[in-house]
């Protein structure tokens, strides 16, 4: 048997010619469902498909496209939140940035309540924003959610990056940023892109060592947050700092 050709060589975007009448009916029954249901008549794949729908070339079949990415990926939010380079392999590279502009208005509309209300009211704000910003990098970074004095941030910055089970991190320079930035708290976040969310002993002693650096010059440090996959672990909550 001939070998069969990669869907995927070059990315979608690039690949074959004009969708076929069987690609074109599901397509045609998603729009449908989406105009007599809106998002509600779609499952998490319908949705991702509607949205590549707009980013591919004409022809593209939209839905086996789709399928590949939350195969490769997990969820939507993993997909949108993957990095440029992976998904152009998929999709090609003018599909991708497109997909990581949309990633960009989403951390945006999920920054938006961070600045507008304390980030010690808004538990379940901040998990939902670190888990967009950190859940489907594939290695480890680590960020500070500098605050003001009312506890509303001002920026969230990368503030190391490293491999796929560690990231340093210098205390020194997380205090120097807050000084320039004229924060009065800090909130520490990184990721565990094992999928495993228990804190390392390494996260624990590197938590310690901020503190101590930020008591220092009364800068409040109010939690560190472990994203892992769906998972949001605060090391406050588990009484580790």
């Amino acid at each position: 048997m001939a070998d069969q050709p990669d869907l995927f060589a070059g990315g979608v975007a690039e690949a074959a010619p004009a969708v076929s009448l069987a690609a074109a009916e599901p397509r045609q029954d998603l729009l449908g469902r989406f105009a007599a249901f809106g998002v509600g008549g779609l499952d998490e794949g319908d949705t991702l498909a509607l949205i590549l729908d707009l980013c591919l070339r004409p022809g593209a079949d939209v839905i086996e496209v789709a399928d590949a990415l939350l195969a490769r990926f997990g969820g939507v939010g993993r997909v949108l939140g993957a990095p440029e380079p992976e998904l152009a392999r998929m999709v090609g590279a003018s599909a991708a940035r497109q997909l990581a502009l949309l990633h960009a208005l989403l951390l945006r509309t999920l920054e938006h309540p961070l600045r507008a209300r304390t980030l010690l009211t808004s538990h379940e704000a901040v998990r939902r924003y670190l888990r967009a910003r950190l859940a489907a990098l594939p290695r480890e970074v680590f960020h500070v959610l500098f605050l003001d004095k009312k506890n509303q941030l001002i920026a969230d910055e990368q503030m190391g990056q490293g491999s796929v089970d560690q990231a340093p991190v210098y205390p020194r320079e997380v205090v120097r940023r807050a000084l320039e930035l004229s924060a009065s708290a800090l909130v520490l976040a990184h990721n565990h892109p094992s999928g495993d969310p228990a804190p390392s002993r390494a996260d624990i002693d590197m938590t310690k060592w901020v503190v101590e650096a930020a008591r220092v010059l009364q800068i409040a440090v109010h939690d560190h947050m472990v994203v892992a996959g769906d998972q949001v672990v605060s090391l406050k909550a588990l009484g580790l700092m």
